[in-house]
């Protein structure tokens, strides 16, 4: 069958459905799974959906040499996700796709990079190493809260100012709103410890009152009114360890 019958089935319309759903990360590893599956039958001049058990065996096996068992899984549930939104008979329950998924794991002896975690001494390194500005009264405090909360960058950025409260004791109480382990937005309360607090009450006494966002950039000097990126926080992380 040639590869024009695709043209029958918009899969990304059907994705955007999943939009408010699922997490605009997950959103995100969809379309690129599904983009790259799609891409690889166009090269093959095979049909994507519906697809074959034959041709998602293959497109897996070519897809394990250079990639982890689980971005490999990750591209499975995709193609699966795919052919339910486009209600298309689903191949990827069909036994040669478990086995094909077994010899790739199987196949892969190395066990997964475990990153170094993030101990109290290092981040008094990494507390020590910041500048004597804006900049470094920001990071500190946002170094020394990620720490004591345990969040991810996604969470630590997307903290507001109204989500801290100080208490009496010197120490602070924080909502965490929303994260990859609570999809619905639960929420957690966390405390901090009094040396937290007050990094974090030096950064807002720079900040000023009138920021929606814990951290936010800083541009000439002036705090924005906008949250930071993840990447921010991942650059400060490493330029920290290199500095250390």
């Amino acid at each position: 069958m040639n590869c024009s019958t695709t043209t029958l089935f918009d899969w990304r319309a059907e994705f955007k459905r999943l939009e408010g759903a699922y997490a605009p990360a997950t959103m995100r590893s969809y379309y690129s799974d599904v983009q790259i599956f799609v891409s690889w039958c166009e090269d093959q001049a095979v049909v994507p959906f519906p697809a074959s058990v034959v041709t998602v065996c293959c497109f897996l096996e070519k897809q394990a040499p250079d990639r982890a068992p689980s971005t490999v899984r990750r591209r499975l549930y995709a193609i699966r996700k795919a052919h339910r939104l486009l209600r298309l008979p689903d191949p990827t329950y069909d036994e040669d796709i478990n086995l094909t998924f077994r010899r790739i794991q199987r196949a892969k002896h190395g066990r997964p990079k475990q990153a170094k975690g993030l101990t109290r001494d290092y981040l008094n390194m990494f507390l020590d190493v910041q500048p004597n500005d804006p900049w470094g009264l920001r990071n500190r405090a946002m170094l020394s809260l990620g720490y004591e909360l345990l969040t991810r960058r996604s969470e630590l950025v997307a903290l507001t100012t109204s989500d801290l409260d100080f208490l009496c004791d010197g120490t602070l109480r924080v909502i965490i709103r929303r994260s990859k382990a609570d999809p619905f937005g639960h929420g957690r309360i966390a405390f901090t410890s009094r040396k937290t607090a007050k990094l974090v009450s030096k950064w807002l006494e720079w900040r000023g009152p009138d920021i929606s966002f814990l951290f936010c950039p800083i541009y000439q000097g002036r705090a924005v009114d906008r949250d930071l990126s993840t990447t921010t926080v991942k650059r400060l992380v490493k330029s920290a360890a290199s500095a250390s």
